[in-house]
């Protein structure tokens, strides 16, 4: 699955949604959905990569920090996963 169906998909099975055939009143489309999605997500990640207060030893938890967050807007992160 590609990364766009992936976060749609995660968000309409974790969010309330009402959905009629014609969609009345749906003010943003799917793919601005998935944008914002995207650009949150990618916001929160440079937030944890800037972060200078962990030293280089402690890498490991910005990247399950990352990993955290692609997960949370419904990307999944490979069968190798297993950090947490």
């Amino acid at each position: 699955m590609d990364q766009y169906t992936e976060i749609l998909t995660h968000m309409l099975q974790n969010h309330q949604a009402k959905i009629e055939v014609t969609f009345p009143g749906l003010s943003l489309s799917s793919k601005e959905i998935v944008e914002a999605s995207a650009l949150h997500a990618l916001t929160r990640i440079q937030a944890i990569l800037q972060d200078d207060s962990l030293k280089d030893e402690e890498c490991f938890e910005k990247i399950e920090a990352i990993v955290h967050e692609l997960e949370q807007i419904g990307l999944g992160c490979g069968s190798r996963h297993d950090f947490g």
